[in-house]
Parts: structure tokens; C-alpha cells; sequence
């Protein structure tokens, strides 16, 4: 009896101990601090943007060249490049350390009004770069479009996400800047708003932290084009299937923190 007592009065400890052991923990997410803080991924972003920006030249010059692999190529269309917006241009670490789990696009957007944005090491001179050698810059983010109380703006965020850029010292007009449903058919699959830009542009660089940046389908949710979701193994097929771009067109930046690929973990 004695035995039975003491279980009854510890077990709710035990159950709460381990509630909080498995807990997330920011503080102890090293892949948060190695992109706030690390050198190496400082250097590593740098090395990114040197080898994109070294490429420019010969992309602009071979009127053939397109880093969409199904563009038909029209040499007379103006050379363009497609970004992504956070960890492409955007550091957001400060942000995924502190915010109050879980996470919320209200909590995002709020946090982009309130501080000042950072820019990934090598992203503001390679814009500059691009845009000095006569080539139109596209930022391509899948933050949403929602309506915030008091604002009779359907896309608030649109201005947060503008305003964002250029605090970084990137100036941008109203058609440069894309987000995930600010029109009935732009969700969250990127290749949409690629093919709408490739129809005006010959697309000559893309530029992002995540496998949709470049790939359709790279998420388990189905949407647009896609017709089933993804899987570890469909990833990296198609992250295969286009390994002549990797570093030649196409330049990835390093991202830990989030994206696609945790959906199918």
C-alpha cells in the first residue's frame, strides 16, 4: 500500500518531467545559432553569391542560355533573375530564436514591422551586380497574403515584405515583389509565378534556400501542378535529375532552420 502511494504521488511528476525534457527548445537548436552567429555560414553565403555574381556575365552573353528548364528560349527577351526572399536575402535567425512558439504568419509579419531587417552575407552586392549589368531582379517569397485587423488591405504584408528589402538597400517597384496568394492563383507552389516572369524574361539565375525555389512539387501538401505529394525520395530524384544547374544557374543557400524538406522528416 505503502508502494502504490508513493507511485501515486510521483507519477504526475514524472509525466511532467518528461514533458518538459521534450519540449523545443530554441536555445538548444544549433542550427539557429550557426546561422546567427557562425562564421562558416557566413563564408558559405559569401561563396554563393561570388560564384553567382562571377556567372552573370556569361549567362547575359549566351542569348540561348535559360535556368528554366522547360523555357523555350526567346534571345531577344531581357535577362532576369528570380529570388527568394528570406534566408536568400533575408537572415530571419533573430526571429526563429525568440518568437513565442508555435509559430504564426501573424507573428512573422509582426516581427518584420517591428525590427530591422538583416541581410545574408554576399545578397545586397550580388543584387547590385546583377542589376548593374542590365538584368531585371524578381523576389519570389511564399509569405501570404492575410488580411490583418483594422487594415482593409487584402495584402498588407506585401508592404512589409517591400519595406524589408529595402532596409537592406535594396530598392524594389510594386512588380518585383511576389507573395503567396496575393492573386487567386499564386499559392504556395512557386512555379507559377516563374513561368508568369519567364514569359516576359529570359530567366538566367535562380536563387533561393529551398528545393522549391527551383523544383515544382517540392512539399507534401499537393498544390498547383502537382499531383501527389512528395517524398524523401521524389526530392532528391528530382534534386538529381537537375544537377547540372546546382551551382551553374541554379545557387542554393544553406538553410537548417526550416523549409520544405522538414515535411517530410
Amino acid at each position: 500500500m505503502q508502494l502504490a502511494k508513493i507511485v501515486r504521488t510521483i507519477a504526475p511528476v514524472l509525466v511532467l518531467a518528461g514533458c518538459a525534457h521534450s519540449e523545443y527548445d530554441p536555445y538548444h537548436d544549433s542550427g539557429i545559432f550557426w546561422v546567427k552567429d557562425a562564421a562558416e555560414y557566413q563564408a558559405v553565403s559569401m561563396q554563393i553569391y561570388a560564384q553567382a555574381t562571377a556567372d552573370i556575365a556569361t549567362f547575359v552573353a549566351d542569348s540561348s542560355w535559360s535556368a528554366m528548364p522547360d523555357q523555350a528560349v526567346d534571345p531577344l527577351l531581357p535577362p532576369a533573375i528570380i529570388l527568394d526572399i528570406d534566408q536568400t536575402m533575408l537572415n530571419g535567425a533573430e526571429f526563429q530564436l525568440i518568437y513565442e512558439r508555435p509559430y504564426s504568419n501573424e507573428k512573422r509579419d509582426a516581427w518584420g514591422r517591428e525590427h530591422a531587417a538583416t541581410a545574408v552575407p554576399g545578397a545586397v552586392e550580388f543584387v547590385k551586380a546583377a542589376r548593374a549589368a542590365g538584368v531585371e531582379t524578381f523576389f519570389v517569397t511564399n509569405r501570404p497574403c492575410e488580411k490583418r485587423a483594422g487594415n482593409p488591405d487584402p495584402c498588407p504584408q506585401f508592404q512589409t515584405a517591400v519595406d524589408d528589402l529595402r532596409e537592406i538597400g535594396i530598392e524594389v517597384n510594386t512588380d518585383q515583389v511576389s507573395l503567396s496568394g496575393q492573386q487567386s492563383d499564386w499559392d504556395r507552389e512557386k512555379l507559377v509565378r516563374r513561368k508568369l516572369i519567364a514569359e516576359s524574361y529570359r530567366v538566367i539565375m535562380l536563387v533561393g534556400d529551398d528545393l522549391s525555389d527551383f523544383v515544382p512539387c517540392a512539399r507534401t501538401k499537393v498544390m498547383a501542378t502537382c499531383e501527389t505529394p512528395t517524398t524523401a525520395e521524389s526530392r532528391n530524384a528530382a534534386m538529381r535529375k537537375y544537377q547540372h544547374y546546382w551551382g551553374h544557374g541554379w545557387y542554393i543557400l544553406p538553410n537548417p532552420m526550416h523549409g520544405s524538406w522538414t515535411s517530410v522528416l
